[in-house]
C-alpha cells in the first residue's frame, strides 16, 4: 500500500472544487496564468508535489502509485467528496490513475500536454533524456530542453520567465527530479486508459514534441468520454505560455458538462 504525502496546498475561488496538477520541476504557481479566468468560477486547489516546492519529500524512490496515494490525501483533507481534476505533463498521468483507483471521485479530467502510447522510439527518446541528465547533469542538459518546452516567440519575449523555470528545476532536488522524470518516461496508460469513464479534455500544443497530436489522439480515441483541443503553435510549456487560454477550455468544458 503507498504510503502518502501530506503535499503543501492553496485553495481559492468559489464554486465546484477543482483540483490542478502540475508537472516535474514545477510547483502550483505553475498556474499562475491560469487562475485569474478560474477562481470566479471554481474553487481550486493548487498544490506541490511531493518533493517539489513546499512540500517535503518521502524517503526512497517513489512511483505513481503514491502520487495518486498524495491526491487522495489531499483531497480527504480539502473534505471534498468529488470533484475535478486537471493535470499538466506528468500531471496528465496522475489525474487519469487517480480517476481509475477513484472513479467515483471524479466529475471530470482534463489530460494536458500528457503521453500515452508511445511507441518504442518514443519511449527510448524520453528515457535518453532521463540518461542524459544523469551521465551529465541536470544543469548542462535543460538548455536542450528549453526549445523543446517554449516557442521561439515566446523565448525572446520572455526571457525572464523562461530563465525562472530553469532555475525553479535546478532547484529542485536531483534526486526528486529525476525520480519523477523516471515515472514521466515509463509510465504507459494505454492498459487500462480505456477504464476511466470520467468526462474527459484532451489537450496538447500542436508542436509539443514529447506530448504530440498523434499520441494525443490515441489518448482521445481510447477514452470512453473525451473531447481533443489542439493548441495551434504551442510546444509543451502551455501554462507559462497560455495558461489563460488552457483555463478557458477546462471552464468551457466543465460547464458544458451541464
Amino acid at each position: 500500500m503507498a504510503t502518502p504525502v501530506d503535499c503543501a496546498y492553496s485553495v481559492e475561488g468559489a464554486g465546484p472544487p477543482l483540483f490542478l496538477i502540475h508537472g516535474i520541476g514545477a510547483a502550483r504557481n505553475t498556474w499562475a496564468k491560469a487562475l485569474p479566468v478560474l477562481l470566479p468560477h471554481f474553487t481550486v486547489i493548487t498544490y506541490d508535489l511531493r518533493g517539489h516546492g513546499a512540500s517535503p519529500r518521502s524517503e526512497g524512490v517513489f512511483g505513481l502509485d503514491e502520487l495518486v496515494a498524495d491526491l487522495e490525501r489531499l483531497r480527504e483533507r480539502t473534505g471534498f467528496e468529488q470533484a475535478h481534476f486537471a493535470g499538466h505533463s506528468l500531471g496528465g498521468m496522475i489525474g487519469p490513475a487517480y480517476a481509475h483507483r477513484y472513479p467515483d471521485r471524479v466529475l471530470s479530467l482534463g489530460l494536458l500536454s500528457t503521453a500515452a502510447f508511445r511507441t518504442e522510439d518514443d519511449g527510448a527518446k524520453v528515457r535518453a533524456v532521463v540518461q542524459a541528465m544523469r551521465d551529465k547533469g541536470i544543469a548542462q542538459v535543460l538548455g536542450t530542453l528549453t526549445d523543446r518546452w517554449f516557442t521561439d516567440a515566446f523565448i525572446e519575449r520572455h526571457a525572464d520567465v523562461v530563465e525562472a523555470r530553469l532555475k525553479q528545476v535546478v532547484a529542485t532536488d536531483p534526486e526528486v527530479f529525476l525520480n519523477v522524470f523516471d515515472i514521466y518516461a515509463t509510465t504507459e496508460m494505454a492498459p487500462w486508459l480505456h477504464e476511466v469513464t470520467a468526462p474527459s479534455l484532451v489537450l496538447t500544443g500542436e508542436n509539443d514534441g514529447g506530448c504530440n497530436p498523434r499520441l494525443n489522439r490515441a489518448i482521445h480515441a481510447a477514452l470512453p468520454r473525451s473531447e481533443l483541443v489542439i493548441l495551434d503553435g504551442y510546444k509543451h510549456s502551455l501554462l507559462l505560455e497560455a495558461g489563460d487560454v488552457v483555463a478557458g477550455h477546462i471552464k468551457r468544458f466543465i460547464e458544458g458538462l451541464g
